[in-house]
């Protein structure tokens, strides 16, 4: 199983690095989306992304006010329906669901900064676009907002990978480290997160 997203793009046979383009997993998905320079449908509120982002963490990801023109977007982003609902990051073994954990963020709270991830028992089908995937990978994250995909990985949630915490609270650099009783800290440094809190039950 591939561990990031860069070692997949490396190992990826070429047909199948089309799930690294967030745009085209938006557009095969059925969304209303288009690239810089493609005017949106109707004025409105979009998010904004880059087509191309293999550190993940929501870096350069936004919500803004478009009338009509992208010209203004940066250089390699796309633009996309907002969604809104439950946040689920789900992991799949060919297509068997392993994990499914929900993530909760404060309405005014920047995109990449979580308040919490939690454990669900929701359960969800692998997505029909990421089908033609089984041929050559095993192991898939997609990550849904109110049931729509807006992206998927060949690898599984990495934060998840080496605990069985129910619940699991991102700290960010910044921000004091205090921890409950009963809990630890576990460091998990990327982009301007330092690890998470977890409970002590493992």
């Amino acid at each position: 199983m591939y561990r990031e997203d860069a070692e997949a793009w490396l190992e990826c046979p070429d047909r199948d690095r089309w799930v690294f383009n967030k745009l085209e997993v938006a557009r095969r998905s059925g969304h209303v989306c288009g690239p810089k320079g493609v005017p949106v449908p109707k004025p409105g509120k979009y998010i904004i992304r880059p087509i191309i982002n293999l550190l993940g963490m929501g870096r350069g990801a936004d919500i803004v006010q478009l009338d009509k023109c992208t010209m203004s977007l940066p250089d390699g982003y796309f633009w996309c329906e907002v969604f809104t609902g439950r946040h689920l990051s789900v992991d799949y073994k060919c297509t068997s669901q392993v994990l499914c954990v929900e993530g909760f963020r404060s309405p005014d709270a920047p995109l990449w900064k979580w308040s919490k991830w939690v454990r669900t028992e929701d359960d969800v089908p692998l997505p029909d676009i990421a089908l033609p995937l089984l041929s050559n990978h095993s192991y898939f994250n997609v990550e849904y907002i109110g049931g729509k995909v807006i992206e998927i990985h060949l690898r599984h949630n990495p934060d998840w990978r080496y605990h069985s915490a129910r619940e699991i609270t991102p700290v960010f650099k910044g921000e004091p480290v205090n921890l409950p009783d009963n809990s630890y800290f576990l460091s998990s440094p990327d982009f301007v997160r330092l690890g998470f809190i977890l409970s002590s039950s493992r």
